[in-house]
């Protein structure tokens, strides 16, 4: 997704020209699942529900992420955590899996803004220029010496609420650090969850720019986010797997049908079977009616990355409703805030959200931030801009905003 593609159109939009970025012309295979014909309202609030959903699953875990499940069990009453609980100095406060989800969707709208002004841009390059501003906001330098443009640094980056330590992976931290020039992987052999807990904003990014009849571009490019700093295999292709859930998701397919693509793609790559084992328990623990604690047991405890998307995997099938699949993902003795996002994430985009109770929207933290994140993660496409624009205001107010380096 290094390019441009021309793809078919949705029933429900105008096409838009696109101002100055380079194309490459493809015909897209089909996706592997029954797309729905949906309203463009229905399509946003998917975009909003994974966002958002995301961010209340890891702010309902953030406060249990290093506790068992009986100390949970313990403080909350036996049905465990069920509403936001002190944590980072608040109630319904992110860590930093929120932090750099955000930060892989405005690389993503930046890697575009790029292409249209200067006819050339890499997804991968420009994400990981995000992901060297998130490590700023950790108090923490690359040693590589990359421009900051700091002269320009962005909507998010000024947002002050994100300049906080939230109990960040240690792998993202050494490899962000140890990064030598933007798109390259990781040289480490980390399959923590800190690749794959942060990729969902790619799967929606890939249905807006209408990659949702190739969902092989999406599953490389989630694969290539995650490996920015997680050098196993594990680590990388669960990143894949969860662009290509969130993509089938938003178009409408079913998680069964979502699973079946994911699962298709993930089986011609080197070194998948780890990853497909831990896909495929999770959906026979989902049939097998054994008690949701024991089953989450039998998956692991979601801090190694084929581990939490087992999990979610788990509670997004077995879950009730929105607040029974969250609820379930942070209350075991793992990653409570990485599982709770993830399945928030995938809640979030098959519901929309609508589905995400009042209760722990109102309160959470740099909500009004995530939904414009979402809002433009959406609109993206539509805006003019570019060398060839001739609407000079927009030009600049989408470059300040989201300046494409």
């Amino acid at each position: 997704m290094g390019v441009y593609y021309t793809l078919s159109g949705n029933e429900d939009e105008e096409p838009v020209a696109d101002a100055g970025a380079a194309e490459e012309f493809e015909t897209p295979a089909p996706p592997a699942w029954r797309s729905k014909r949906q309203q463009k309202r229905t399509v946003q609030g998917r975009f909003l529900g994974c966002l958002l959903g995301g961010a209340v699953g890891d702010a309902l875990g953030a406060p249990v992420e290093f506790m068992k499940r009986t100390e949970i069990l313990r403080r909350f009453g036996p049905k465990g955590i069920t509403q936001y609980a002190p944590a980072y100095g608040g109630i319904g406060t992110i860590t930093d899996d929120t932090q750099m989800t955000l930060f892989t969707a405005e690389g993503l709208i930046r890697g575009w803004v790029r292409g249209c002004f200067k006819g050339i841009t890499t997804y991968s390059g420009v994400t990981a220029h995000a992901y060297l501003r998130w490590l700023q906001t950790q108090g923490e330098r690359p040693t590589c010496d990359i421009d900051f443009g700091t002269d320009e640094p962005g909507w998010l980056f000024q947002q002050r609420q994100l300049h906080s330590r939230r109990a960040p992976g240690n792998t993202c931290l050494s490899a962000l650090r140890a990064m030598n020039s933007l798109g390259e992987p990781a040289r480490n052999d980390s399959k923590g969850c800190g690749g794959v807990m942060r990729v969902a904003p790619v799967g929606l990014f890939a249905w807006r720019m209408r990659q949702y009849e190739s969902p092989q571009d999406a599953f490389r490019l989630g694969t290539e986010l995650a490996a920015l700093t997680h050098g196993h295999p594990t680590g990388a292709l669960t990143g894949g797997v969860l662009a290509v859930l969130i993509l089938a998701l938003t178009d409408g397919a079913s998680l069964r049908e979502a699973l079946a693509a994911a699962k298709l793609l993930l089986r011609a790559e080197p070194g998948f079977e780890e990853t497909l084992r831990a896909i495929e328990m999770a959906e026979e623990l989902a049939d097998s009616g054994l008690p949701h604690e024991e089953a989450i047991a039998r998956l692991g405890q979601g801090w190694i990355a084929e581990e939490a998307l087992a999990i979610s995997i788990y509670c997004a099938l077995v879950a009730r409703n929105f607040k029974h699949g969250v609820i379930l993902a942070v209350n075991h003795d793992g990653d409570s805030d990485s599982t709770g996002a993830i399945v928030g994430n995938l809640l979030g985009a098959m519901h929309g959200v609508k589905a995400i109770p009042a209760e722990w929207l109102e309160p959470l933290e740099l909500r009004d931030v995530i939904t414009e994140l979402a809002e433009d993660l959406y609109a993206f496409k539509d805006w003019a801009i570019g060398e060839y624009s001739d609407n000079a205001e927009l030009n600049q107010r989408i470059w300040r905003k989201y300046p494409g380096f």
